[in-house]
């Protein structure tokens, strides 16, 4: 079976989704949101991987790196870097869908979660296995330094996910809404 990746993202009005190697915004539920949907499987004995750049990895807190429950993939090109024994690390975003593919990982992952940054936003959303996009748009603009990529809106629709609000959130006087995309293909 051909592995479906799913992209996990939160972008304020201008497309930001960083600044300054951290989140722009600070909203605890939309991260509780993340950590629910990157760790529920439907097989219990199943994980989840998350696949995510350098930066990404770097963001995250060192107390909560690797990220728990997970299968944690770091992408980078230094072969130097050290990630820890838990950490998948792969030279390029191909490079880790073919190796989550193979045999020793296949009947361990239920999903592909590919949470950033930016350019692995990009291959993935240039990916034949681009299955899903969880989009999380937050009402408001904030100042950036790191941008989701362009999206092709028209190779995508938008679709219900039960597990996924369609309301509109507030929290800490920040508006923002879920939304879930699946590609036409």
């Amino acid at each position: 079976m051909e592995p479906k990746l799913e992209l996990m993202v939160a972008a304020c009005s201008n497309m930001g989704i960083g600044f300054k190697g951290d989140l722009p915004w600070h909203l605890p539920s939309e991260k509780e949101f993340f950590t629910k949907m990157t760790n529920s499987t439907e097989d219990g004995k199943k994980k989840n991987a998350v696949i995510m750049g350098r930066k990404t990895w770097e963001s995250i807190p060192a107390h909560r790196r690797p990220l728990s429950g997970r299968i944690n993939v770091v992408l980078t090109r230094n072969k130097d870097l050290r990630f820890g024994d838990e950490v998948v690390v792969c030279n390029s975003f191909e490079e880790a869908v073919s190796v989550l593919s193979s045999s020793r990982y296949k009947e361990q992952i239920e999903r592909f979660w590919v949470i950033g940054g930016a350019p692995i936003y990009e291959a993935a959303l240039n990916s034949p296995h681009c299955h899903r996009v969880y989009f999380t748009k937050i009402m408001a603009e904030y100042e950036c330094d790191t941008f989701f990529p362009s999206m092709d809106f028209g190779k995508f629709e938008t679709i219900p996910d039960p597990h996924v609000s369609d309301e509109i959130q507030e929290e800490q006087g920040v508006r923002y809404r879920y939304q879930v995309f699946q590609a036409k293909h």
